[in-house]
């Protein structure tokens, strides 16, 4: 079964994590979404607020969050991160 991620619900959560991971909260109400398709298939999207970015592949389920540099600082399963709000459903 092929879990369906909505990419609002996913939008909040990168907003969440943002602030989390010490974002302004008025950098959070400006975050630039780019999508990245391949061969007509929507496969990537990023998100980027101050010195901060967010990748959401979606075809592997997983968010992961990046400093300026480049480096990791938090990775999110949406799979499982999700799977309440569909159980809801």
């Amino acid at each position: 079964m092929r879990l369906h991620m909505n990419a609002a619900d996913v939008r909040r959560l990168v907003t969440h994590y943002f602030l989390d991971l010490g974002v302004d909260s008025v950098d959070v109400d400006d975050v630039q979404e780019n999508i990245r398709i391949d061969r007509g298939r929507c496969v990537a999207r990023c998100y980027r607020v101050a010195e901060m970015f967010a990748m959401w592949m979606i075809d592997v389920g997983v968010l992961q969050f990046y400093d300026a540099d480049g480096e990791m600082l938090h990775t999110v399963n949406l799979f499982t991160e999700l799977q309440p709000q569909r159980a809801a459903a």
